[in-house]
């Protein structure tokens, strides 16, 4: 056995990422019960809302009445997306513990998702990252599609170094490499890691995949061979993304916490208590949950 780490923290971002491309509009009341659900079952990292253009992502429309909703539980962290200058005004009255902020490696994405070059798009946020240190904030980067792109196909390893050294100079303080669309092996992920980890320490890279193609878990695993220990993970496997046709959720945080269970791996979540959180926000949205870990302990509870 490879030298695994010991301890994994994940980032539930169910209420967030998970929520934003639901059809159905989800309340205030059910996004907070879902927060506190999750920390219920150990979450200690959750990425809350975003303070977008509600003409983009109408679900977090209610952003501010979420962040007033939640309970602050001591020893949580509770993070927010900001896409500029404007949505990280909002989002500091809310009080939260730390901002995220994104780009992506294919030039083709960030055209069609934000209308700008990478370039363009860094420049926009240099602000916003010294904004949020005056404020006392930790600053995390997402670089979406650092394996794939639905415009471009692949992305190669000295794209995605590009973008991390353009996020590192503007003072990012974590770098998240997401598999945005999925479409992610073992080879690419390890060299896309590579890249992120010759300009930021391990401690301060963490993996984002989606399971397009069942390859999220076998992609962690690959990472936790690096001594990456942080991931995304969304509960009941929420999620997709509006600007990736056909990309399903993030990997669900039920799945990879059975995961790390059976490699001796602490994470501190409670695997029942999860799969509560996961069965009452599906049960929401009038589905079961994708969560395959999920939905095999919900039928053996059943009996």
């Amino acid at each position: 056995m490879t030298n695994l780490p010991n301890r994994v923290t994940l980032v539930d971002v169910g209420p967030r990422d998970g929520l934003q491309n639901e059809k159905e509009n989800v309340g205030t009341a059910d996004k907070a019960r879902l927060v506190s659900l999750l920390q219920d079952a150990g979450l200690k990292e959750i990425e809350v809302t975003s303070f977008v253009s509600p003409k983009w992502v109408p679900q977090m429309a209610d952003n501010t009445a979420v962040m007033a909703a939640i309970e602050r539980r001591p020893g949580v962290r509770h993070s927010v997306l900001v896409p500029n200058m404007k949505g990280l005004e909002a989002a500091l009255p809310t009080k939260p513990d730390e901002v995220v902020v994104f780009a992506a490696a294919s030039e083709a994405f960030s055209q069609k998702n934000i209308n700008c070059s990478i370039a363009e798009s860094i420049e926009r946020f240099a602000p916003v990252v010294a904004a949020a240190h005056e404020a006392g904030l930790k600053v995390r980067g997402a670089l979406s599609c650092a394996v794939g792109c639905p415009y471009q196909g692949e992305v190669s390893p000295d794209e995605v170094e590009r973008v991390v050294r353009l996020m590192k100079a503007i003072g990012v303080d974590h770098l998240g490499v997401a598999d945005t669309i999925g479409v992610g092996t073992p080879r690419q992920v390890r060299a896309a890691m590579e890249r992120a980890l010759k300009h930021y320490p391990l401690v301060e890279v963490s993996g984002h995949f989606h399971d397009t193609y069942g390859q999220a878990l076998t992609n962690i695993y690959a990472c936790l061979e690096m001594g990456v220990h942080t991931f995304d993970a969304s509960v009941a496997g929420l999620g997709g993304c509006p600007y990736a046709k056909g990309a399903t959720g993030n990997v669900a945080t039920e799945d990879v916490v059975f995961m790390l269970n059976g490699l001796g791996i602490e994470t501190s979540i409670d695997l029942d208590k999860l799969v509560d959180a996961g069965a009452f926000i599906s049960g929401v949205l009038g589905r079961q949950p994708v969560a395959r870990v999920g939905r095999a302990i919900l039928a053996k509870r059943k009996g």
